[in-house]
């Protein structure tokens, strides 16, 4: 990636589970490189598949200035002269209700056939999709039985794909890139095709494949090489680092093309 290609960057767009964290833990140095690039004039925006109960801390509390979460349901933004959270989702209030219940219906059936499953602990704070455990709080299960879980949920008539750490359903016809056009376009004024030199992804698994398709300057942290051979689009580029040391590795030749230090 030449640093002409970065010094054109002026919004990144990050994944969180093992793109900023290691062992499950929030890298130390990306906190204050998330602010380093704000500093420097390049928003950061992460498009996670956690819940929207860690989302709305995640935008508040993160130097963000938005999360799209839940695998693409919704976006949250708290960022701005006066601070104040902005909320969007897929799906109306009654709809997100009614796809609960079955979707809960679904995963209690497919975890009675696969017992070293279990909820993600994270599941009480989830408002659109359910997120099985394979490998965070339990196992790790192999990945062919956590893409069994994935076949099995779209057997049902259900999307779902798989984290470095988590199963996720859900229903309706979106996936990380929905909700991001929509946020790019509400918040920055920016368009996916028109701006793309301007945007970079940086992901680790097989729910950013979206994410790698869309854009040019897309970046795999370097346990993406985990998924290689189960990724039908690949990153562009991939980091010497692995999670969160991958991250600030990027971040760092990020800063360093457009002139500013690393933190």
């Amino acid at each position: 990636m030449t640093p002409e290609r970065l010094a054109r960057i002026d919004l990144v767009l990050t994944d969180v589970d093992g793109t900023l964290t290691a062992q499950g833990l929030l890298w130390p140095p990306v906190v204050p490189t998330l602010a380093a690039l704000r500093q420097a004039g390049v928003e950061v925006v992460a498009v996670t598949g956690r819940s929207a109960g860690w989302c709305d801390h995640f935008a508040r509390q993160w130097p963000l200035a938005g999360v799209v979460g839940e695998g693409g349901a919704f976006w949250f933004s708290c960022h701005g002269p006066e601070a104040r959270m902005v909320k969007r989702f897929f799906h109306t209030a009654a709809e997100r209700v009614a796809n609960a219940q079955r979707l809960a219906a679904v995963a209690a059936e497919i975890l009675r056939h696969f017992p070293g499953a279990r909820p993600a602990s994270d599941q009480p704070y989830r408002l659109i999709d359910y997120a099985i455990d394979y490998s965070e709080d339990v196992g790790p299960l192999p990945l062919d039985e956590a893409m069994a879980m994935v076949q099995a949920f779209r057997d049902h008539g259900v999307s779902a794909s798989m984290s470095g750490s988590h199963v996720n359903a859900w229903i309706g016809d979106f996936d990380k890139l929905t909700m991001t056009r929509d946020l790019l376009t509400r918040q920055f004024g920016l368009d996916v095709a028109r701006d793309n030199d301007r945007i970079a992804y940086i992901g680790d698994s097989l729910n950013d494949e979206p994410m790698f398709a869309a854009f040019a300057n897309s970046v795999g942290v370097a346990n993406v090489r985990n998924f290689a051979d189960r990724l039908k689009s690949l990153p562009r580029f991939v980091t010497l680092a692995e999670g969160g040391a991958g991250f600030v590795e990027f971040a760092d030749r990020l800063l360093a093309a457009r002139g500013h230090s690393a933190p």
